[in-house]
């Protein structure tokens, strides 16, 4: 069946530039390796995850021309998508590449090194020059006016409530296998079961708020959502304390 707007989708994909034929990104990992791009991290210490990319056709999760181009085709079908800069990062800006003072990164512990990605008073760019006193910044996102062309294979269009549930999961709290979630559906109740390696992350609280808000917006049949995270006393692992958490839609 076709794909089309509001489908649960996993893909994979490699991106590179049409101007210089440079490929940027990948879920492949063969391809990462052999393209000299492969990371073994991502964000701080977390390992850099190859995998098919999930995301709901048409929600704005990527580029609005690579979300287009992804309508009409089948499961399993792949296919060479080409996304210009107005459907991509947008065009360049100018008044975005701007002179900054070295002595506002020395005072932050940063040293600027050309080419690299810098968090300054909250805003990231990218290093371009280094000169006497000053360092010229780029906050353009890398592919701002740049001609994407998306090299797709669709592996598969959800279909399963339970599977579109899962991979929501994974969206949000990657770092714990998604079957590790015990997952009972009622009419109009869910109950998600919190693996206990979860249950210290630090950003725990923030994900599973995230994860109610996209299941509210994709299943609007659940006015409940509730987190269940079961502690085991160490002595007496037979005795269960079960703390509820729950998120309940106002009702008209």
């Amino acid at each position: 069946m076709p794909i089309k707007n509001g489908d649960f989708v996993l893909l994979n994909y490699t991106l590179k530039v049409k101007e210089s034929g440079d490929i940027v990104d990948t879920t492949l990992e063969s391809v990462a390796k052999e393209k000299g791009i492969h990371h073994e991290h991502g964000e701080g210490a977390e390992p850099h995850r190859y995998e098919p990319l999930f995301l709901v056709v048409g929600e704005g999760w990527v580029p609005k021309g690579l979300d287009e181009g992804l309508i009409g085709l089948d499961s399993g079908q792949s296919s060479t998508i080409e996304v210009p800069p107005d459907k991509g990062y947008g065009p360049r800006d100018a008044s975005k590449v701007r002179l900054v003072p070295l002595r506002r990164f020395r005072s932050e512990g940063i040293t600027p090194v050309p080419g690299t990605q810098v968090n300054l008073d909250g805003k990231v760019g990218q290093v371009r020059t280094v000169g006497a006193g000053r360092v010229q910044m780029d906050y353009n996102h890398p592919l701002a006016g740049r001609t994407l062309v998306y090299d797709v294979s669709i592996q598969t269009s959800l279909q399963n409530s339970e599977d579109k549930i899962r991979s929501i999961i994974h969206k949000r709290l990657p770092v714990i296998d998604q079957t590790k979630f015990s997952l009972q559906m009622r009419t109009n109740e869910l109950t998600v079961e919190v693996p206990e390696e979860a249950f210290f992350l630090e950003d725990l609280q923030l994900a599973k708020k995230a994860m109610s808000t996209d299941i509210e917006k994709f299943f609007p049949e659940l006015s409940k959502i509730c987190f269940l995270e079961t502690f085991k006393k160490p002595a007496e692992a037979k005795t269960e304390t079960n703390v509820p958490e729950t998120t309940e839609k106002n009702k008209a």
